[in-house]
């Protein structure tokens, strides 16, 4: 099918919720929709290899935001089961989604899996085993000859719940865990890591802390400052807020804490021609490339970093000193003062027949950004 019946398709079997939000009806829409996140998440983990392998990433990095990533495809996954009879039967339920920011599910999305997941040991207790299901669409099929289409939903909602049992999925938000790294006299290295699902963005944001601790106790058995810490990085993780502000504000509301690099890198926003309605030059690229099925996508990776690029001791009562960071601000920026961070990374990830589209049209807004093609094979290639 073309790109532009897809398009009528949303368009005619979808719930307007709002002007950014839609919430597909379509079986058919809202499986090819599951199909192309499933393969643009298999391909992430290549993408940050890649990084790895140019510099860009350390190996405890990588595997970091791997571990997000195979948790990104986990929540899809789920979603794709929860909504397999999408528009089938009154009831299926409907996936809504931000097609005109993030291309991703809308953040309410998220929540109500949350809330599935605290049920899911109770609804799986009262339903028919798998096993028990599909014997009984046999029986259907070949004694009644119908299509067994309540119990192959309910078949879907089974493995629905299952996939929420196994957990590791990409919740609306992820709590900060910490890594050692090494110690070198009285400072103990460490990274700390978390995630959330933005729900102005409608997009995953993963963090990435490197912090020094000079405390009498190292910060994963203190009782009482990890708990802090990890309240304080989670109501700080919005993405208003610049990434200065969070380590300044971390910095200073733990004396013995000493953030030396604060990175955030949104996965998203996702194109499509035949889903999504964002602006910019990259919506025409797509459109001039007439994809076939699969390759109608585009996906956006942004890091932004902030670097400690010093210290300097300050007062903080009669007689006691703090150690207080010094971040280096990016000199690219047309209003360093106001960036924010010391860099910030931007990159696109695509299939082949996009990439043609877009080095034909040479989009002076794109010229800059990293590419990142997937070729025919699934092998990720990169371009500057």
């Amino acid at each position: 099918m073309g790109k532009l019946p897809i398009l009528q398709a949303v368009r005619m079997t979808a719930t307007d919720v709002s002007a950014d939000h839609f919430a597909l009806s379509d079986i058919g829409v809202t499986r090819r929709y599951f199909d192309k996140f499933a393969q643009i998440t298999g391909h992430l983990g290549k993408v940050s290899a890649v990084m790895e392998a140019e510099g860009n990433l350390h190996p405890r990095e990588t595997e970091i935001i791997t571990g997000y990533l195979v948790a990104l495809t986990f929540t899809f996954r789920a979603l794709a089961h929860k909504y397999h009879f999408a528009g089938r039967m009154a009831h299926a339920g409907q996936l809504t989604f931000d097609r005109s920011e993030s291309g991703f599910p809308v953040y309410a999305e998220l929540l109500e899996m949350a809330s599935d997941a605290v049920q899911a040991k109770a609804h799986l207790s009262s339903t028919l085993s798998s096993s028990a299901l599909k014997q009984k669409m046999v029986e259907t099929i070949v004694r009644d000859h119908r299509i067994p289409t309540k119990l192959q939903y309910t078949l879907s909602q089974r493995m629905y719940y299952q996939e929420l049992i196994k957990g590791a999925q990409f919740w609306a938000r992820n709590t900060p865990q910490i890594e050692w790294v090494a110690t070198q006299g009285h400072r103990r290295q460490f990274y700390v890591h978390w995630a959330v699902y933005d729900s102005q963005l409608n997009l995953p944001v993963i963090y990435l802390m490197e912090l020094e601790d000079t405390g009498s106790e190292g910060l994963p058995k203190d009782q009482r400052r990890w708990p802090e810490v990890q309240s304080h990085l989670m109501a700080q993780s919005l993405g208003g807020l610049k990434l200065l502000t969070i380590a300044s504000g971390f910095d200073k509301d733990f004396d013995d804490l000493h953030p030396k690099r604060l990175r955030r890198f949104h996965i998203g926003p996702m194109y499509s021609h035949a889903f999504t309605k964002q602006k910019g030059p990259i919506r025409d690229v797509l459109a001039e490339a007439k994809s076939p099925k699969g390759e109608d996508w585009a996906l956006v990776w942004t890091e932004e970093d902030l670097i400690s690029e010093r210290s300097k001791p300050v007062k903080t009562g009669w007689f006691s000193h703090a150690e207080r960071q010094i971040f280096a601000r990016d000199p690219f920026a047309a209003e360093p003062q106001e960036s924010g961070a010391s860099a910030l990374y931007r990159a696109l990830i695509m299939p082949e027949r996009p990439y043609q589209a877009l080095i034909s049209r040479d989009p002076p807004g794109l010229r800059d950004v990293r590419k990142f093609v997937v070729n025919k094979t699934g092998k990720v290639l990169s371009y500057r």
